[in-house]
């Protein structure tokens, strides 16, 4: 019993040392910690057994289970972006306690039992449920929720037996196999189902940095370095499949007009929204990101300088019919090569691509271009 206190508080604080520095990027770190913080005194809530008199002493000791427990199911659906089952958290807790009073005080042990069971087993199930339906497809999620069945498993067997066998065979104080099992099983699960969450947090706030070293974080479109792990993986389909690619270079035209008149908050509005813009015109299997400032880059697999430019148009639409009232109006200039050879790097394909660019601001902005190279015209014309 100490241990398993000590450990619950140690577990609690470590949880919530790791809420502080995560922050926002992860979730739920925090109710976890409170959540065991309640579990670690609780234990000795029971020893008051028979020194206060159960209708006191039942619920409170129940009650503050049952709400750590529910803490914890509200950190399993927050870490997973899920909503958190508010209304049946305070059901459980505080409806459970107000049963378990009642049942204490008409001396009706097997409906203590069956309460506290029943809103345990919901609580895990509940987060049993979220794992499998949102959890990442990771060993991390499945070692979690394996842990949670198999604290779930002795609660609801030990609820049902509470209603149709033996008191004795589930009373704690008897020292039963299966009360002997039950209090095993729970004291380590405590300590090992915490390690399972902490597990999955880290898993989810690795997937947080990884996504933010490959992302913009304001337009939340690819950076340079996405982009290029992007390219890679589409040249190597060139040279095995013979698939062109085509690259767009978008660059907003007067950008700094735009942030000199209005301010450099809605200049960032306005590459928020151009990025949306972008990406609502190309297709899901494309490449959006941005090269730094008011530059955009679109790499477009399996596409022709026909489909491109088919592309390009629909940009330059939608950056027209979604920009609403409270943008200024802005117009963007596309210039789009075609990569014919395998042998060809990605810097080279973008110059092209800018030398195309070039143009289309020579030529009055607010249009496209295609790149004039004679053999990207003859790779990349037929659609």
């Amino acid at each position: 019993m100490i241990m398993t206190t000590l450990m619950c508080a140690v577990m609690s604080v470590v949880l919530y040392s790791v809420h502080r520095s995560a922050g926002r990027e992860v979730q739920g770190l925090d109710q976890w910690a409170a959540g065991l913080l309640a579990l670690a005194p609780s234990i000795w809530l029971y020893k008051l057994y028979g020194i206060l008199p159960d209708p006191v002493i039942v619920p409170i000791a129940n009650g503050v289970v049952l709400w750590g427990l529910g803490r914890t199911m509200l950190g399993t659906q927050m870490l997973l972006g899920r909503r958190p089952s508010w209304l049946l958290f305070h059901a459980g807790w505080a409806g459970g306690a107000s049963l378990l009073c009642w049942f204490a005080a008409i001396s009706s042990f097997p409906l203590r039992i069956a309460v506290f069971s029943a809103v345990a087993f919901a609580f895990y199930a509940v987060q049993i449920a979220a794992v499998l339906r949102y959890g990442a497809r990771h060993f991390s999620s499945y070692f979690f929720t394996g842990l949670l069945a198999l604290q779930a498993l002795p609660v609801l067997v030990r609820g049902v037996m509470a209603l149709t066998a033996d008191l004795s065979t589930v009373d704690l104080q008897k020292g039963s196999a299966l009360a002997t099992v039950y209090l095993a099983v729970s004291n380590m699960m405590s300590l090992l189902l915490a390690v399972g969450f902490l597990m999955m947090a880290m898993r989810r706030l690795q997937t947080v940095l990884e996504r933010r070293s490959t992302h913009d974080p304001l337009t939340n479109v690819l950076n340079r370095r996405g982009f290029g792990a992007c390219y890679d993986a589409q040249l190597a389909l060139l040279r095995r499949e013979g698939r062109p690619l085509a690259l767009m270079h978008i660059d907003l035209d007067h950008f700094k007009k735009i942030n000199d008149r209005h301010g450099h908050s809605t200049g960032d509005q306005v590459l928020v929204h151009a990025a949306g813009a972008i990406r609502y015109a190309v297709r899901e299997c494309d490449y959006v990101a941005r090269f730094g400032g008011e530059e955009f880059v679109v790499l477009l697999p399996d596409s022709t300088l026909k489909a491109a430019a088919g592309a390009a148009e629909r940009i330059q639409n939608m950056l027209r019919e979604l920009r609403g009232a409270h943008l200024p109006a802005y117009t963007a200039s596309i210039g789009i090569a075609c990569q014919y050879s395998s042998h060809e790097s990605l810097d080279n394909l973008l110059a092209r691509a800018d030398v195309a660019l070039y143009r289309a601001k020579a030529n009055g902005r607010n249009r496209v271009e295609l790149d004039d190279d004679p053999c990207s015209m003859e790779w990349c014309s037929v659609a």
